[in-house]
């Protein structure tokens, strides 16, 4: 079972970046690709140069985003709605920040992931995708991001326990540092964006993402690609660091 034996995909925060990226391959590849996201106008882009059906939507709409998959016979779900708001330190975030946070990056993929499942169960047939980040696995001075990225990664490994003998894979997606929107909607500070935006090497595009996500859909049906992490040649994580603590 690869890719040609899928029919209907969720992907969620398809406007831009990697969920627009993905969604125009799965679009490519003959699947009738679900695009689901705020903002209208870039949807309605997408769906002119593709055949995916949109939805605009918030994700953290929990009853309507729920009631929607639930109708969808979903074969492939892509977990990629995020946000990055509160990402600089902890002490500085504002509650409202880390509530929509948490609310988009954890909660809605749960809700999503339980939309989805009972007919994948059922049919034996079955992709969860879940985009992660470097950010879940190793230490970053992005405490409330990072955490919501680890629940993803222990989310991921644990449905896979759950999932054992359905024939439903699981797939977790790490990318480092990836060319996106990213900072624009994480940050108010222009200066702040600009400086977090220009790291001076190539990074990794929403396109070698979404190459990632197909290798792993186009795996053998025995075969669960489980953690796929990718990253610039020129970024790396670990090593430590000391750092004085100022006087009084």
């Amino acid at each position: 079972m690869t890719i040609d034996d899928y029919e209907n995909v969720v992907v969620t925060g398809a406007s831009s970046g990697i969920g627009e990226a993905v969604a125009k391959s799965l679009s490519q590849a003959g699947l009738n690709v679900h695009a689901i996201a705020r903002r209208t106008e870039r949807l309605e882009k997408l769906a002119e140069n593709t055949n995916c059906t949109i939805h605009t939507m918030d994700v953290c709409d929990s009853e309507e985003f729920v009631d929607l998959l639930e109708t969808l016979e979903a074969d492939i779900l892509i977990n990629n709605a995020g946000v990055g708001r509160g990402y600089g330190n902890l002490v500085d975030a504002h509650l409202e920040d880390i509530e929509k946070t948490i609310d988009t990056n954890i909660k809605a993929a749960i809700f999503a992931a339980r939309a989805v499942l009972p007919g994948m169960v059922k049919r034996q047939n079955g992709h969860i995708i879940n985009i992660g980040s470097m950010a879940g696995l190793y230490p970053l001075a992005s405490s409330l991001y990072g955490a919501t990225k680890g629940a993803m990664h222990v989310l991921s490994m644990d449905l896979r326990l759950e999932l054992q003998g359905t024939g439903v894979r699981v797939t977790e997606i790490c990318p480092g540092r990836v060319s996106t929107e990213f900072y624009d909607a994480a940050l108010d500070d222009p200066e702040i964006i600009e400086s977090k935006k220009n790291s001076g090497i190539e990074e990794v595009t929403s396109e070698d993402i979404s190459q990632a996500v197909m290798y792993a859909l186009n795996a053998s049906q025995h075969v669960n690609i489980n953690r796929i992490e990718l990253q610039p040649t020129e970024q790396t994580y670990g090593g430590m660091q000391f750092t004085p603590r100022a006087q009084k």
